[in-house]
This record gives structure tokens, C-alpha cells and sequence, in this order.
């Protein structure tokens, strides 16, 4: 901690505590002010304590203000502006969101890191996830936030600095703020990971491959870094896109400006003053701004090809997937029956010429539907194919330790056929965040609670480095160990 931060921290603590009385365990002094948290069992709870500033909208993060007094951190902070969807029905209009949570074992020591960034890019917040085992079991600080999404975080139009990268920028405001404050809660800021899962992943390699990483380790699971979209893979009408996760800026800028003539505006000023229920309204604005821009100050170019180039911080990194990755997609957003002619004209419509070789590979009479050859052909080519590349890239510069998730029991939505149930996309994720009504395999939940924090600690998670597409670690309940993972994928055949 900086000498001033150390003075800041000593007036307040005389101001607060008077004459020689201490200062309870739950209060802690940020560079900001005091707050107060709540102690649980075996562990303090932080919530909703200001990283920044409430934001103006389309500019930067800034500093939070200061104040007097100690300030209750007993509730989460607002999620930032979203208005949900068919998977998440949440809804928020409060710009005023960029709050960080913190889960200590005690705010005594220098214990290992892990800073949180939830995905989608549209909808979520950091406190939907409950990081109390993870951090007790682990012994270890974690840190999760929100950040501002889709048209709020990826809005660009000509002219405006920053467009497409809002979000990034507020991500990198959370790490800044650890480096500051986390000693304070017990935590190593020379000892940070940064973890997160889907958009949040992709945005851990954005972080990757863009400014110096405020962060010493990455994790990454199901991170759409190399992903690409064959025509209609994830909606029904959706065109072939070449990246999922990531937009050229000057395209974002040329959407945003027609998006603002459509609401009435002729320039920004007059965006920033439109009620936030305007903008959620319009149809489908925060996944039209989902992608993060490239090409622009905080990544100047293609991450795909940062990553080619080997230009990305060598920290050891953790990534992975999930065994059926696409299950969720096709029940989500494919909900009605599917005939195996169906399967063939999806094969046609996404493959072109290809579509005949990929069914004899993919023959509809070896799975239990069509809807699950269909999953299983995107989990294939789609996942396991940029996962791999992703993987091999990574291990040629960096320490790379690679897994994939296969509890086939973890993912049992109801309104999904029972054949797309599975090791579902982000289904892993209730492994490390594990709540009270957790009731998956518990045995495999402690072993990854206790590889991710090895990792956290040590930068190995205890299995061998992934090397020449040698070593992708299972984990699944009875059978944690080596996988050979491109044979599983076909990949073979996909390259």
C-alpha cells in the first residue's frame, strides 16, 4: 500500500475509532473510506462497495468520490442497465453500478486473488454469484464487480473516443482498484487471478492481449476468443458471423450512428440525455452492442490475431470447456421439434458443400435426436475447434494448463429434452460458486475449489502443462484425469 493511502487509512481510523479503540474485524479502510462488512461463518462479506464512480454514459470510468464516516457494505450495489432476456429475467435502469463485492477468509495476511467477470455481456452482475466456499475452502480473497453492457458498454458512433470498449475500460477500473485496496481486505495485490466465464472469459483475454495485465494469473472457461458463428448456429435467422465476441470499431460506430438517428438524436449529447428505459427498449440494443470493439485504443487490433502473433502476457493461464457446450443454445433458442430433414437443411444452410461429409461424420441415427447431432456438431466445430487453437497458441508463449468440464448430470433444465442435458455451457460454473441449494456433485465441486485456488497460490492447478494438444484435464464425478480431447471432437476431421 502507497504511503498516502497508508496516512488516508490512519486519519480515518483516529477520526472513526477516537481514543485508542479498535476497529472491528468487519470494517476496513479503502482509499475512498471505511466500510463495513458483515461476518459470516468463516469468512466477511463486502458488498456493494464503490469501485468508480458513477459513470457518465459513453465516457470513461473515474475515480469514486470520497466520504466520511464508515459506509455500510451490507448489500450489493445496483446491477448495471439491462433488461434481461429469456434465460435471465433481470432487469435494472440505474446507471449509477459499478460496485465490487469482496469475500474474505479474514482481512488479515496476504492471501491469493481471484477477481470475477461474470459473462453474457448483456445481462448479470457480480454478486449473482456466491463466492463464500470458494473463498473459505480456497483461503483465498475473491472479488467480483459489475460492469456496464451492450449499448452502454459497447455503444460507439464516429467521433466518439472509446467506442466499443466502455465496459473493457470498466473491467480495468476493477483491477485498478484491487491493486489499490485488496491488501486492506486481506489480499496479495502482487498475487491476483483474473477468472471469469463466456463474455467474461473472452474479456480475460481481451485483458490478455491488451494494456500491461493488472493481474498475475488468468483463468478462462468457455471463452469465445476464436469463436466464429456458421449461419444459424445460434438464433434461427442469425447470418454467419466471423467472431462472436469481438467488432471492427469504425462498424460499431457506423451502427451506433444509425441506431441515433432512429431514436431522434443528430449527435451524443442528445443521446446521454435519453431516459435509460428509451434505449433498453429499443429492440435488441444490448446485443447489438455485445461485442467488444477492436481497432481502437484498448485493442488495436483483432485479438485472434494478437494471439497468432504471440503478442499476449506470458502469465500462467487455466482455460477450458464444457463437454457439451452448444446443448444450451439449441434448447434456449431452438425450442420447437426438429425432423432429421431438419438436420440436414441446418447442415446445408451452415456448411454449404461440406454439409454431406459432416452428416456421413454426424449420421442423425447415432444420437438420440436430431437436436442432439445438431448440438453435438456445433459443440464440435464451433467450441472444441476454437478452444483447441486457442489452447495451442497460448502454450506456445505461456504456461498453460488446459481442462474440460464432463459432468454429464450438471446441466438438467427442465424445458430442454432430456438428450441436451449435460456438461452444458457455463454449467461449471455452480462448481467454483456453489450456493446453499447446491445439490450437484459435491466431491467434484471441492476438487476444483481446490485446483483453482492451487492455481490462484501456485500457478498449477496439480496436472500436467497442456503441451502439443497432449494434456486436457477431465473433470467429471469418478473420472478426473487425462482426456484425449481432440479425438472426443473430431478435430481431426474439423482441421
Amino acid at each position: 500500500m502507497r504511503r498516502g493511502t497508508l496516512l488516508l487509512a490512519a486519519a480515518l481510523l483516529v477520526s472513526a475509532c477516537g481514543k485508542g479503540e479498535a476497529v472491528p474485524a468487519n470494517v476496513v479502510t479503502t482509499d475512498t473510506g471505511q466500510v463495513r462488512g458483515e461476518q459470516r461463518d468463516g469468512h466477511l462479506v463486502f458488498q456493494g462497495v464503490p469501485y468508480a464512480a458513477k459513470p457518465e454514459r459513453w465516457q470513461p470510468p473515474a475515480r469514486a468520490a470520497a466520504w466520511s464516516g464508515v459506509r455500510d457494505a451490507l448489500k450489493p450495489g445496483s446491477p448495471c442497465p439491462q433488461v434481461g432476456s429469456s434465460y435471465a429475467d433481470t432487469r435494472s435502469t440505474d446507471e449509477d453500478c459499478l460496485f465490487a463485492n469482496v469475500t474474505t477468509p479474514s482481512v488479515s495476511g496476504h492471501k491469493p486473488v481471484l477477481v470475477w467477470v461474470h459473462g453474457d455481456g448483456a445481462v448479470g452482475a457480480g454478486h449473482y454469484f456466491n463466492a463464500e466456499r470458494l473463498a473459505r475452502q480456497g483461503d483465498v480473497v475473491v472479488v467480483t464487480f459489475n460492469y456496464r453492457m451492450g449499448v452502454f458498454g459497447g455503444f460507439g458512433v464516429p467521433g466518439l473516443e472509446h467506442s466499443g470498449e466502455f465496459g473493457l475500460l470498466d473491467q480495468r477500473a476493477a483491477l485498478e482498484w484491487v491493486q489499490r485496496n485488496i491488501a486492506a481486505f486481506g489480499g496479495d495485490p502482487g498475487n491476483v487471478s483474473l477468472f471469469g466465464v463466456s463474455f467474461g472469459a473472452t474479456a480475460v483475454s481481451a485483458h490478455l492481449i491488451g494494456q500491461k495485465p493488472l493481474f498475475h494469473k488468468a483463468i478462462m472457461h468457455s471463452s469465445f476468443t476464436l469463436v466464429d458463428v456458421p449461419k444459424g448456429a445460434w438464433f434461427p435467422d442469425l447470418e454467419a458471423l466471423p467472431s462472436l465476441a469481438w467488432r471492427p470499431v469504425p462498424e460499431i460506430q457506423e451502427i451506433g450512428a444509425m441506431i441515433m438517428q432512429e431514436l431522434g438524436c443528430a449527435d451524443v449529447a442528445c443521446l446521454r440525455q435519453l431516459p435509460v428505459e428509451k434505449l433498453l427498449d429499443y429492440p435488441q440494443i444490448m446485443n447489438i452492442f455485445q461485442p467488444v470493439g477492436y481497432g481502437g485504443t484498448a485493442l488495436p487490433k483483432l485479438p485472434g490475431d494478437s494471439l497468432e502473433a504471440g503478442e499476449f502476457a506470458q502469465v500462467p493461464i487455466l482455460v477450458g470447456s464444457t463437454r457439451d457446450e452448444h446443448n444450451s443454445f439449441v434448447g434456449l433458442f431452438r425450442p420447437g421439434p426438429m425432423s432429421a430433414e431438419d438436420y440436414s437443411r441446418l447442415l446445408r444452410e451452415a456448411f454449404g458443400d461440406q454439409a454431406v461429409a459432416i452428416e456421413r461424420e454426424y449420421p442423425v441415427s447415432a444420437y438420440a435426436s436430431p437436436k442432439q447431432a445438431w448440438a453435438r456438431v456445433l459443440t464440435d466445430r464451433v467450441w472444441a475447434r476454437a478452444t483447441f487453437r486457442q489452447n495451442s497458441l497460448y502454450a506456445q508463449k505461456a504456461p498453460t494448463y488446459a481442462f474440460e468440464f464432463a459432468d454429464r448430470n450438471a446441466a438438467t433444465n427442465p424445458e430442454f429434452p432430456v438428450e441436451l442435458h449435460g456438461a452444458n455451457h457455463s454449467s461449471d460454473i455452480d462448481y467454483l460458486f456453489p450456493d446453499g441449494d447446491f445439490a450437484k456433485d459435491r466431491g467434484l465441486s471441492d476438487h476444483m475449489i481446490k485446483a483453482w485456488t492451487d492455481f490462484a497460490r501456485t500457478g498449477t492447478p496439480g496436472w500436467p502443462k497442456f503441451s502439443d494438444g497432449q494434456y486436457v484435464q477431465s473433470l467429471a464425478p469418478g473420472a478426473i484425469g487425462r482426456v484425449a480431447y481432440a479425438a472426443e471432437h473430431k478435430l481431426g476431421f474439423w482441421n
